[in-house]
């Protein structure tokens, strides 16, 4: 084993959130200015232990928190490694923050992987990447739909369907996307359990609202292809209502919502598995700094902005 490193980015779901669980499109973006980096160094006394924002200490020990889901995915690469008794210590530094729908657990789990892979100077393909990191997504989700790995461990934006590989797509050549926090943790797992509850329960009412998400990214592509940011923000506010119809919005993100379209955003919707998490908005160039600066106002833990045109 030898010293190894890995990276990887935060990621954005534009629109298709729950829908994509079941066979919809999604469209996701890497947010490569909010990154995560991981570094693997052995250790010769046999200890495994790990250093990161959310859980420090003893591999062993992180099977009881949060940290479970990439515990089980280390002891996984260690056993496929022949090195079961390796010791190593794992530095993780990361700018995402965790449970806000920004693929944080997935991209922590994209950057391990490449980290040992690393250590271990074995080539790594992408399809072996993602079948890597779905062994703590699931532990985590329950039942992901895998974009988020895709996504975090991308270099250009995503046309993702269950079951396909990802494409890279076309994105705007002007406009920004707002990313707003609202400082409170989503809850990806029930958010899924419970869209997943509420098509068995009451098919009739819900399965529309995953099909009209497809629908809506469908339109979106086009948007995205024809540079119409004007239409893409309209696809934003309807994606915003089929998810709000679903159950998975919060009186935290509409309130942001609401304040960015108040003020001048072509549209604006929940990001990721929504119960909290982020929200983003898209407005031209010369909104930006007003919709952020009320952002802010309204108390929104923290702003990102992402211009299209620089990319």
């Amino acid at each position: 084993m030898e010293i190894g490193t890995g990276k990887s980015y935060a990621k954005i779901i534009l629109l298709g959130e729950h829908a994509v669980v079941y066979g919809e499109p999604a469209i996701a973006l890497p947010v490569k200015s909010v990154g995560l980096s991981a570094r693997v160094t052995p250790q010769p006394d046999g200890r495994q232990t790990v250093t990161s924002s959310f859980f420090t200490g003893n591999l062993n020990a992180g099977q009881l928190t949060n940290f479970a889901g990439i515990a089980m995915l280390i002891r996984r690469l260690l056993i496929f490694f022949n090195a079961k008794n390796q010791g190593f210590h794992l530095t993780i530094t990361s700018a995402l923050p965790s449970e806000r729908g920004m693929g944080s657990s997935a991209a922590t789990a994209v950057a391990v992987v490449r980290a040992f892979y690393d250590a271990f100077q074995t080539s790594l393909s992408h399809d072996t990447l993602l079948n890597w990191a779905a062994v703590s997504e699931k532990a985590l989700h329950g039942n992901p739909s895998g974009l988020d790995a895709a996504t975090a461990s991308a270099e250009r934006p995503q046309w993702f369907v269950r079951g396909k590989a990802p494409r890279s797509i076309m994105m705007p050549r002007n406009g920004v996307l707002l990313i707003a926090d609202t400082g409170v943790a989503g809850q990806t797992k029930i958010a899924v359990g419970a869209v997943a509850d509420r098509l068995k329960q009451n098919p009739k009412m819900y399965r529309p609202l995953i099909k009209d998400i497809g629908d809506t990214v469908r339109q979106a592509a086009l948007a995205l292809a024809q540079d119409d940011i004007i239409t893409l923000g309209q696809l934003f506010n309807r994606d915003q209502a089929d998810l709000s119809a679903l159950g998975v919005s919060s009186p935290d993100l509409d309130r942001l919502i609401n304040v960015a379209i108040d003020n001048g955003a072509y549209g604006a919707k929940l990001t990721g598995s929504g119960m909290g998490g982020c929200m983003i908005a898209l407005a031209a160039s010369d909104q930006a700094v007003a919709i952020t600066t009320a952002l802010k106002a309204a108390n929104a833990a923290k702003v990102w902005e992402y211009h299209f045109e620089s990319k």
